[in-house]
């Protein structure tokens, strides 16, 4: 696939609508499908056989404080179509999967199928724009952070508790103006978004953040407030380690800050990664602690903190 051309765009004016494809419809990738759908774009979720049934009969429905109980209406496949096919192509794929079954969700979307979409991640770490991109072309990925609570507690049931749903949309040879589109719709349906102009300060950001939350809060079995209060230091340690990876790799580094931040997130709170732990579910471990501890080696960045607790987590998920 030729990448030094940019891709033509479906839409440009926020007024048209767009169709996306939503690749995962859980926590976030649902509540995403639910609020499109109601802002009147066209909406299909990629699932197995049983999810999608019920999506195309029932919809999405969605309980939130911020957003009120609706039902969306979406429709539902077990496959990306084919761009030239009956049902025409998509302008962007919505990948809302874990880490641990990128792999096998992304058979879903076949590459011959993508036609001229974006690919939009909304995943954990730092390392999957390079893999999506060399599956799908340099400027056909346009990684996403998303800041939310929501969770699918059945197929096509969505909790979302936070108050807030805000996007921050990067994608370095990604044309501006397929972002913009994209954050136009996305801000229209609901999620606060922002283009930034820099893709790994954007990654970064939420790298720093969450690495040391969801490690911590997973090794020790314990909601946010105890492990801030009870294992101080060490905390401490995580996030200076971390920031100091962040520089290195183009992204912010602000550990004071950090830690306030912290102390402003509710005593209760739970990382993803330790709900995982919980249920028995596979961690994204390599895809945050992995992750962090090869970007430390390459940059030449001590980490002696996050090495111990990425290996006694790794010894305790065998």
């Amino acid at each position: 696939m030729p990448t030094n051309t940019p891709a033509p765009v479906h839409v440009h004016a926020a007024q048209d609508t767009l169709t996306f494809a939503v690749l995962g419809p859980g926590g976030v990738g649902g509540l995403l499908a639910a609020l499109l759908s109601r802002a009147g774009h066209r909406v299909l979720c990629l699932a197995g056989d049983d999810t999608a049934r019920t999506l195309r009969e029932g919809g999405i429905r969605v309980r939130s404080g911020k957003f009120g109980e609706f039902t969306a209406t979406v429709d539902a496949a077990t496959e990306l179509p084919e761009a030239s096919g009956p049902l025409g192509g998509v302008d962007a794929v919505l990948v809302a999967v874990k880490h641990t079954n990128l792999d096998a969700a992304l058979a879903r979307v076949p590459a011959k199928a993508l036609g001229d979409a974006l690919v939009v991640p909304f995943l954990n770490g730092v390392e999957h724009p390079a893999a999506l991109r060399a599956r799908y072309g340099a400027d056909r990925v346009a990684p996403a952070v998303i800041r939310v609570e929501s969770t699918r507690t059945a197929p096509g049931v969505i909790e979302h508790t936070s108050p807030f749903v805000e996007i921050d949309l990067a994608g370095d040879p990604v044309p501006r103006e397929r972002l913009d589109a994209l954050s136009a719709a996305f801000t229209a349906a609901g999620p606060v978004t922002r283009v930034l102009p820099d893709e790994a300060a954007a990654l970064w950001a939420k790298m720093s953040f969450l690495a040391p939350f969801a490690l911590l809060t997973t090794l020790h079995g314990l909601p946010l407030g105890e492990v801030r209060t009870r294992h101080r230091d060490e905390l401490t340690a995580l996030v200076e380690e971390t920031a100091a990876v962040s520089l290195a790799c183009g992204g912010p580094s602000d550990p004071a800050q950090a830690l306030a931040r912290y102390d402003t997130f509710p005593p209760a709170t739970r990382s993803s990664m330790q709900r995982d732990a919980e249920a028995g579910r596979p961690l994204e471990l390599d895809a945050i602690g992995g992750a962090l501890l090869r970007a430390a080696e390459r940059h030449g960045v001590d980490v002696p903190v996050a090495a111990r607790v990425v290996r006694e987590l790794a010894a305790g998920s065998r």
